[in-house]
């Protein structure tokens, strides 16, 4: 039966991905996609739009006889200060400009527009081919192309065909300035072909992509990079033979086994170089019922959206092929958070993987249990420098930082102001929460346990620090500064300065990433967003040799 199972899931996976479109990136434009067999659309912030010349760089070729000069002038000045569409032939071509009125916590593509402007295309039935021509400066190409790709999800298992079967983005740079190079335009590709896979896997219902079969996706991926990826696999039992106690007790009371599943690259000649190795550490939850404190009717139906799954590997299959030049680890900590008669109780308390102790007083808070496993096994077993764990953690991030920007927490500022410039570049945002432990961790005290898992009553610190507080708090926040204790073990620093804190031998930076309220945008559609896969290439882009993600 379980065998049977795998074979659906894998038959279902590649329907789907037969029933889907192919994105291709140009640079320049491709005057064998034109008019009238190709639907046009010319995109771009209004300043590039406004001086746009008809019979410049050919653009003339892909829209005569069915436009000509002076209804495409016409056009042009018909752009609207804040953005939006002027048709040029019928449904077949239109200009879409989005803003250039952009605030200092917006990204300068101003990307949540572009994907916005482009979800609103309408296909034409008879026509199966897209051509975007995005007009965009150098700086912001990475995170325009990145907005565009998560306008087209994948996964379908509608019995009928529709929209393109092909579609192209067509970069034209308006002020001549410098030309992205094959490795650029490589990069674009491998990132928006993983943005797409990344939405597909979210799409997915979990009768679908189980925890075995989401495990299969990801040996898949990885060997898709052509790379040579050292895996690391545990599963079921051994898990709890081997101390994983916040997978195992989340995803135990599934059919299907939870999973911890590490993939390490090393570049070759850099084995020896742990100074600078990177951990990303996934929540894989391939659904999530809140166990026996169980969620609502009107809570699990589109719960999908929810559940971020390969985000972490997708950026990591992305910087992998583009040539990482550093030690780079993919962890995975998957489970089904389920309800049966073995099924992890509040009350319970249960030993993580770090040996503290753990009051489970609310099973739907379960992300921060298998990360809390992840990181610890990033830092004392993999010795990473930099640790990075990002999930659909909280409910509260929404109403913390909203649904244009993810919420993070570190210990350190470095890392969290590289963060910030990387949001803005990749056109995945982010804004920093507070971190005191000393001040908001006693929240989580328990007086049978280390700690609880989660804050039930009025907390002194933000919900959303809290759930990576407690993540933090398995690794002392990555040991870069003298840890204090405070009340049951939670955990805490001395100071609030980088510079008169002593760092550890053991130290790491660590950088918690909530984006609960990103991984789709209901205004939108409600599919997947592939939210993550743009801005953790941006983040680590100094190690890659290429200059479009920096």
């Amino acid at each position: 039966m379980l065998i049977n199972s795998l074979k659906i899931s894998s038959y279902l996976c590649i329907f789907s991905r037969k029933m889907s479109s192919t994105l291709q990136i140009n640079l320049g434009l491709n005057l064998e996609r034109k008019l009238p067999d190709t639907q046009i659309v010319i995109l771009g912030r209004k300043k590039f739009l406004k001086g746009l010349e008809f019979e410049k760089n050919q653009l003339s070729k892909k829209l005569e006889p069915f436009v000509g000069s002076d209804l495409f002038k016409k056009a042009i000045n018909q752009i609207e200060t804040n953005g939006g569409s002027v048709p040029l032939y019928l449904d077949l071509a239109k200009i879409v400009s989005v803003s250039d009125d952009i605030s200092r916590h917006n990204t300068p593509s101003n990307a949540y527009a572009i994907t916005r402007e482009v979800k609103a295309i309408k296909s034409i039935k008879a026509i199966k081919n897209l051509s975007i021509l995005l007009y965009c400066d150098f700086s912001n190409i990475m995170a325009s192309c990145a907005a565009i790709a998560r306008a087209f999800p994948l996964f379908s298992l509608k019995t009928t065909k529709s929209g393109y079967e092909s579609i192209e983005i067509e970069l034209v740079l308006p002020n001549e300035e410098e030309k992205p190079t094959d490795s650029d335009i490589k990069f674009l590709q491998y990132l928006c072909t993983d943005i797409r896979e990344c939405c597909r896997l979210v799409d997915t219902p979990a009768d679908i992509l189980h925890t075995e079969a989401f495990l299969d996706e990801a040996l898949s991926q990885i060997e898709q990079t052509g790379k040579p990826v050292t895996k690391t696999i545990i599963k079921g039992e051994e898990l709890k033979e081997k101390g994983f106690g916040g997978i195992y007790s989340v995803g135990r009371a599934s059919l299907h086994p939870p999973i911890f599943a590490c993939f390490s690259y090393i570049p070759e000649g850099k084995k020896d170089e742990i100074s600078s190795s990177y951990a990303l550490v996934g929540k894989g939850i391939v659904y999530d019922t809140g166990g026996l404190s169980l969620k609502g009717k009107t809570l699990m139906p589109s719960l999908l959206i929810w559940l971020e799954r390969l985000e972490f590997l997708g950026a990591f299959c992305t910087l992998v092929k583009a040539g990482f030049n550093q030690p780079l680890h993919c962890l995975l900590c998957i489970a089904e958070n389920h309800i049966s008669s073995n099924a992890t109780r509040p009350d319970d308390i249960i030993k993580l993987l770090s040996g503290k102790t753990v009051e489970v007083n609310n099973t739907d808070a379960e992300g921060r249990l298998v990360l809390a496993d992840g990181v610890f096994y990033a830092k004392e077993t993999l010795k990473a420098k930099t640790i990075i764990d990002m999930a659909t953690l909280t409910g509260f991030q929404p109403m913390t930082t909203g649904r244009f920007h993810a919420a993070i927490l570190s210990s350190c500022e470095q890392l969290e102001n590289e963060c910030v410039i990387a949001g803005k570049k990749s056109g995945e945002l982010v804004h920093p929460l507070p971190f005191s432990p000393e001040l908001h961790f006693s929240d989580m005290s328990s007086k049978v346990a280390d700690m609880k898992n989660a804050c039930l009553g009025v907390s002194s610190g933000p919900p959303t620090a809290l759930a990576g507080l407690f993540i933090g708090t398995q690794i002392d926040y990555g040991g870069r500064k003298t840890v204090a204790a405070v009340e049951n073990g939670g955990g805490g620093r001395e100071g609030g300065n980088d510079e008169k804190n002593e760092e550890t031998k053991s130290g790491a930076d660590w950088l918690h990433i909530d984006m609960c309220g990103l991984t789709a945008l209901e205004k939108w559609d409600g599919r997947a967003t592939g939210y993550g896969v743009a801005l953790l290439c941006s983040l680590l882009s100094k190690h890659v040799d290429v200059k479009i993600a920096k």
